[in-house]
């Protein structure tokens, strides 16, 4: 068994080594041909005309993740709370598989609830030209990372050992402070592990937001169409040629992307690591 197990181990370390080598391959001819800077940081993507700068993306990329975290993790959070220390049984049992339900609802599902009913919602209230835009993937993200966040922030939360609370109590707190003041803080790493899974899941998604940014290479506004990394390569891929200079900056937005996502998961994984050391 211990045989086996660790040859799952190698495995999943394999695989991850071969998307990367891959990656890398498939990604840097286009990158030397653009030329590095004008790859990150040029704000045309025109595949007729040979200009591929990806800046609008990253930067639509990072202001959607942002605010899929900002709205989502807040809720998601004080959801946890409630069902793990405050909500009656009968209304966590009712609430606890509507989450679950959340979490195996497609992707396409999100996006054409979001095309149908948000996208002429937001171009009513705010009076646009036309709903579908930043805002409205941002919206769609912070409900599609609501199931990971509060599920594993609610483990976390039941995890902290009940004496802990009790102390605290004992000591003459309210119920609500020790909640927030002795639960949350010891059950940190469990909440951080879903905010990095939110992330993840944040800027992975790629057929939601498609259907809801309006998949214009702009530079980010909140009500204006926009592109995101991954949309832009599920758009462009099916049409590319094999071996083109667009079909390698495909490649290349994939390869950054990948990049983006480990290095954030190794920012957050250095910040709880020194957290626990202190």
């Amino acid at each position: 068994m211990q045989v086996l197990f660790t040859l799952c181990g190698l495995a999943a370390v394999g695989f991850v080594l071969l998307i990367t080598v891959y990656l890398v391959i498939s990604g840097i001819p286009a990158i030397q041909k653009v030329g590095l800077f004008d790859f990150l940081f040029g704000q045309t993507w025109a595949a007729s005309q040979d200009r591929y700068g990806i800046f609008p993306l990253i930067l639509t990329s990072v202001y959607g993740t942002a605010g899929a975290i900002v709205i989502g993790v807040p809720i998601g959070f004080f959801t946890a709370v409630f069902l793990a220390k405050v909500a009656p049984k009968k209304v966590a049992n009712v609430i606890r598989p509507a989450v679950s339900l959340l979490a195996g609802i497609p992707s396409v599902v999100y996006g054409l609830v979001g095309m149908c009913v948000l996208v002429p919602a937001l171009r009513e209230w705010l009076n646009l030209p036309a709903g579908d835009s930043l805002l409205a993937a941002i919206i769609v993200l912070a409900v599609m990372i609501l199931p990971s966040v509060i599920s594993l922030s609610e483990t976390a939360l039941e995890a902290v050992p009940k004496e802990y609370e009790e102390a605290s109590l004992a000591l003459g707190a309210t119920k609500l402070d020790t909640y927030f003041r002795v639960s949350a803080p010891a059950a940190k790493s469990g909440i951080a592990a879903a905010v990095v899974l939110g992330i993840g899941r944040a800027i992975g998604e790629a057929m939601a937001i498609m259907m809801v940014a309006g998949n214009v290479a702009n530079m980010p506004e909140l009500t204006r169409s926009v592109r995101f990394l991954t949309t832009g390569i599920s758009i462009e891929l099916n049409y590319s040629q094999d071996g083109s200079l667009q079909r390698q900056a495909l490649f290349s937005i994939g390869l950054v992307l990948f990049l983006f996502t480990m290095l954030i998961n190794a920012f957050l994984n250095l910040v709880l690591k020194r957290e626990k050391e202190r």
